[in-house]
C-alpha cells in the first residue's frame, strides 16, 4: 500500500480526514442499505413482514457488539502502530484481532440457529405468526455471522491504515447483489421474511471473501504481506481486549436495553413495532453517518498520537465538529419537517406514516447531541481511550429499561417511550463530550516525539507497547 497516499499524520488536515471519513461513512449507508432495502420490499408484503424482520434483526445488533471486538483492535492497534511506523505489530494486531472476531462469531452463530425461539421469545411478541416469522428470519440469518465478524475486523485493519476505499467497494459490491436477490427471493419466489434473510446470507458471504482477497493480494492492502498461519500472541490478545471490550459491552447492553423498550413497545401491538423499526432505520440517517465520521477521528486521532503530533489532533478535532455538527442540524430540521413523508417511503400505510411523525419529531431534539458525541467518542477511542463513553453510554441507556416500565404504567402512552429514548440519548451526548473536554484540557498542546514505551507483545515480530 502506498503509504504517503494513506499517511493521516502529513499533508492538509481536511482533505486526510475527508479521504478517511467519506468511505467509512459511504461504508456505513451501505450497511444500513442491507436493512433498508429488505424494510422497503417487506413494507409491501405487509407490516407484519417489517415487524418480524425488525424484531430479528435487534439480535443482529447484539451480533454488531460483538462485531467491534474485531473492529476495535484492528483500528486502533493498526492506526497506532502505523504512526509509530511499526507495520510488524499493525499486521499482528489485525491478525489476532480476526482470530477473537472467528471465534465470537462461531459462538453466537450457534446460538441463533440452535436456540432462535428462546431469543424471540424474549420480546413477548403478542401475535404468533409474527414471532414465527422472526424466529425462522433469525435461524437464517445466523449463517452470516461470521461473514460479518470477519469482514468487521479486515474493515478495520484498512482504516487504521488510512485505506477505508477498500470497504467501501466491497461493501457497495455486497449491497448491489443484495438488492438484486431480494425481489427474487421474497416476491418471485414467494419466501417473504426468509427470502430477504437468504439474500444477506449470500450478499454478506460474498462480501467477506472479497475482504478477505483484497487483505492478501491487492497492491492497496494493508500490510506487504499478511501471514494467516501464525500463533495469537497472548499479551496483543490482551490488549485488543482492553481496547475493545468496553465498547462490545456498551453496544451490546444497548441492544439488550432497545429489547426491554420493544419489548415494552410490543404492548401497544404490531403497528408499534413496525414504527420504531421504521424509524431507527430512518434516524440512523444520522447516526450512522456520525460514527463513520467517528471511525474516521480514531483512525485519524490514531495516527498522529502514534506520531506525536498534538496540534495536528486539535485542528483536525476542531474541524470535525465542525462539519458534523452541521450534519446534525440539517437532519434534525428534516425530521421536523419531513417526518410523516420519509416514514410513507418504506411503509405506505398511513396510520404508520402518523405515527412515524410523531416519532421523528421527537427524536428531533437528541440529533446534534449524538453528533457531539460521536466526535468525543472517536476521539477517546483514537488515544486508546474507549472506557469512558462506553461507562457514559451503559448509564445513560440503560436507564431506558426502568423508564420504558414505568411510562405504560403512568399512563404516558406510545410518545412517552419515544420521549425516554431521546431524552436519554441528548444526556449520554452531552455527557461524553463534557467529559472529552475535561480530559483534552491536560494533554500537550504542542507537539511531543513519539517515546516508545516498553514492550508487551512477546511475540516474534519486535513490536512496542502502545497504550497511552
Amino acid at each position: 500500500m502506498d503509504s504517503q497516499r494513506f499517511n493521516l499524520t502529513q499533508g492538509s488536515i481536511t482533505r486526510k480526514l475527508l479521504m478517511v471519513s467519506v468511505p467509512i461513512i459511504g461504508t456505513q449507508l451501505m450497511l444500513m442499505g442491507y436493512n433498508l432495502v429488505d424494510m422497503f420490499l417487506l413494507g409491501r408484503v405487509g407490516s407484519g413482514a417489517v415487524a418480524a424482520s425488525g424484531s430479528a434483526g435487534m439480535f443482529m445488533w447484539l451480533a454488531g457488539g460483538l462485531m467491534l471486538v474485531g473492529r476495535m483492535g484492528s483500528e486502533i492497534g493498526v492506526a497506532q502502530s502505523k504512526g509509530r511506523r511499526d507495520n510488524a505489530n499493525a499486521m499482528g494486531f489485525s491478525h489476532d484481532s480476526l482470530f477473537l472476531a472467528l471465534i465470537l462469531s462461531l459462538v453466537f452463530a450457534a446460538a441463533c440457529l440452535f436456540v432462535p425461539g428462546s431469543m424471540i421469545g424474549f420480546l413477548n411478541i403478542q401475535e404468533p405468526d409474527i414471532a414465527k416469522a422472526a424466529q425462522d428470519y433469525l435461524s437464517i440469518n445466523g449463517l452470516c455471522i461470521p461473514a460479518q465478524l470477519l469482514s468487521s475486523a479486515i474493515s478495520g485493519a484498512f482504516t487504521g491504515a488510512g485505506n477505508s476505499r477498500a470497504p467501501f467497494f466491497v461493501n457497495a459490491i455486497g449491497l448491489g447483489l443484495n438488492a438484486g436477490l431480494d425481489p427474487l427471493f421474497i416476491f418471485s419466489l414467494g419466501m417473504g421474511v426468509q427470502g430477504a434473510a437468504w439474500a444477506t446470507i449470500i450478499s454478506q458471504n460474498i462480501s467477506c471473501l472479497l475482504c478477505i482477497y483484497w487483505l492478501l493480494y491487492r497492491k492497496d492492502r494493508p500490510f506487504p504481506q499478511f501471514i494467516i498461519r501464525q500463533r495469537p500472541d497472548v499479551a496483543r490478545v490482551r490488549q485488543i481486549l482492553r481496547w475493545s471490550v468496553p465498547v462490545s459491552i456498551e453496544n451490546m447492553l444497548f441492544t439488550f436495553f432497545s429489547m426491554v423498550v420493544a419489548r415494552q413497545v410490543a404492548l401497544f401491538g404490531a403497528d408499534a413495532i413496525t414504527v420504531i423499526r421504521v424509524g431507527s432505520q430512518v434516524e440512523s440517517l444520522c447516526w450512522l453517518i456520525c460514527l463513520g465520521f467517528s471511525s474516521g477521528i480514531t483512525a485519524f486521532i490514531g495516527q498522529n498520537y502514534g506520531a506525536g503530533l498534538w496540534m495536528r489532533i486539535r485542528r483536525g478535532l476542531r474541524l470535525s465538529l465542525l462539519l458534523i455538527t452541521a450534519w446534525g442540524l440539517l437532519v434534525t430540521a428534516l425530521f421536523l419537517t419531513y417526518g410523516r413523508e420519509v416514514t410513507g417511503l418504506f411503509v405506505p400505510e398511513e396510520r404508520i406514516a402518523e405515527m412515524g411523525e410523531v416519532y421523528l419529531r421527537i427524536l428531533a431534539m437528541s440529533q446534534v447531541f449524538f453528533c457531539l458525541e460521536s466526535i468525543a467518542a472517536g476521539a477517546f477511542r483514537g488515544l486508546g481511550r474507549t472506557t469512558p463513553p462506553s461507562i457514559v453510554s451503559i448509564i445513560c441507556n440503560g436507564a431506558r429499561a426502568p423508564l420504558a416500565y414505568l411510562i405504560p404504567a403512568m399512563g404516558f402512552g406510545l410518545p412517552g417511550m419515544w420521549w425516554v429514548i431521546a431524552i436519554t440519548a441528548s444526556v449520554r451526548g452531552a455527557w461524553v463530550f463534557i467529559w472529552f473536554l475535561l480530559y483534552a484540557r491536560n494533554k500537550p498542546v504542542d507537539d511531543v516525539p513519539p517515546t516508545p514505551l516498553p514492550s508487551e507483545v512477546s511475540s516474534d515480530v519486535p513490536s512496542v507497547r502502545i497504550l497511552p
